[in-house]
């Protein structure tokens, strides 16, 4: 399946202009470190600096939590301080997912631009 991706690549390639050929590989797969980055460019970037201080400030919160957990010696309050630990796992969680799907919904229209560059230099070779 490689080599088969690959000679898709090389007849693509074969029939860009030499500004679309680097706009195509602007467009290979990226790795994760990649993708992650990815995050904090466009238009939306000041919502994930955002989330990502909320997730440390939540991170912080979930320490705390887990200590005063160890500390306590009723069983009310040891119930209230592991709520606080299941919320701050939840909002964690709940950040995480949403910038795991921008990065699967960053990929996705690149594959998609990847498409409209292809059915673009099929429309010009005929």
């Amino acid at each position: 399946m490689k080599t088969n991706m690959e000679d898709i690549d090389k007849l693509i390639k074969d029939t860009l202009t030499e500004e679309e050929a680097k706009f195509y590989d602007q467009l290979d797969e990226q790795n994760l470190f990649q993708m992650l980055g990815g995050l904090f460019k466009g238009k939306n970037s000041w919502l994930v600096f955002i989330m990502n201080i909320i997730n440390a400030l939540v991170f912080g919160l979930l320490v705390y939590c887990i200590i005063q957990t160890m500390d306590v010696e009723s069983t009310n309050d040891l119930i209230l301080w592991v709520g606080g630990v299941l919320l701050c796992f939840l909002t964690i969680s709940m950040l995480k997912i949403y910038m795991w799907m921008q990065i699967h919904r960053n990929a996705l229209v690149r594959e998609l631009k990847r498409l409209e560059l292809l059915i673009s230099a099929q429309a010009h070779k005929k």
